[in-house]
């Protein structure tokens, strides 16, 4: 068994309700694994205890908690030998879903108890990594609104996006994809490493981590009809073939806004910005599952 090291947000999702180094305990102790458990005390905490555990000798670093523990982890291991690995506690846990992680926290232990590994592709929206999506427009809208909610999970994120449906207006921008530049109203701007959101909310189903590529999801507009075909699609995982969005793929792509536009990685916004420089790192990141 690989010496583990698990970063615990213990602010995140259900694992509160839980005794998680307990849990941790009864699945390692009884493998005499070489293990420690390090918990986060604020935001931007994880990255600085990844690179640490990496510096370490750790061979897997584990992030426990949500998308955004996971982010943290993931940055903080950028270019060391460590891998990450999960235990999805989040509200979404959209990478541990596209990596088909168990949800539930005894067969996600036990899992990597006797990992497997690979690497995964990064990308990267001005100068920030992210290993899932990363957007402009109304998906960081909503996670902005979200973020300020006073509380988490799906129910809330569906009463801020209905709520900020009928009040978001679309920035008109130019996109370069593949050297064709395009003038569009940006509604929706999506760059997917992984295929989801979170919480099999499938925004390029199509979408793999190792391809070397981005895959771009462009609304220009959503009127009420094809809002409702995009949330269809997006639940049954063929927003694609539903003709309610355009697809691309890039290696690379830069993103001139009209007026400042909203933007996320990994669900957590981040402000606004009128340029994005969007690019990936091909298999920059091991990882254990």
């Amino acid at each position: 068994m690989p010496k583990t090291c698990f970063i615990l947000n213990p602010t995140a999702g259900p694992s509160r309700r839980h005794d998680l180094p307990a849990l941790i305990g009864q699945h390692f102790g009884t493998h005499e694994a070489d293990y420690e458990i390090r918990l986060t005390e604020c935001a931007g905490h994880a990255v600085e205890l990844a690179q640490v555990a990496a510096a370490e000798g750790f061979a897997v670093v584990v992030a426990v908690g949500g998308d955004g523990t996971v982010n943290e982890v993931g940055r903080g291991l950028l270019g060391t030998a460590a891998a990450l690995g999960i235990v999805p506690q989040g509200s979404g846990n959209g990478l541990a879903r596209h990596l088909k992680v168990p949800l539930a926290l005894p067969a996600a232990l036990q899992r990597l108890a006797a990992p497997t590994f690979s690497r995964m592709d990064v990308g990267v929206m001005n100068g920030h990594p992210f290993f899932c999506t990363a957007g402009l427009g109304f998906d960081a809208h909503v996670s902005q609104h979200f973020a300020q909610a006073g509380s988490r999970g799906l129910s809330t994120y569906l009463r801020v996006t209905l709520r900020e449906y009928r009040r978001y207006l679309p920035v008109p921008v130019e996109v370069d994809l593949n050297g064709q530049r395009r003038q569009t109203d940006c509604y929706v701007l999506a760059f997917a490493n992984a295929s989801q959101y979170g919480n099999n909310a499938y925004i390029a189903p199509l979408a793999d981590l190792r391809d070397g590529l981005l895959d771009v999801c462009l609304i220009d507009s959503l009127p009420v009809v094809r809002a409702i075909k995009v949330s269809l699609g997006m639940a049954l995982g063929n927003l694609p073939q539903s003709k309610a969005a355009e697809y691309f793929r890039v290696s690379q792509s830069r993103v001139v806004a009209q007026a400042p536009l909203g933007f996320h990685v990994d669900g957590d916004y981040l402000g606004h910005a009128t340029e994005f420089v969007v690019e990936l790192m091909p298999l920059a990141l091991a990882v254990a599952v």
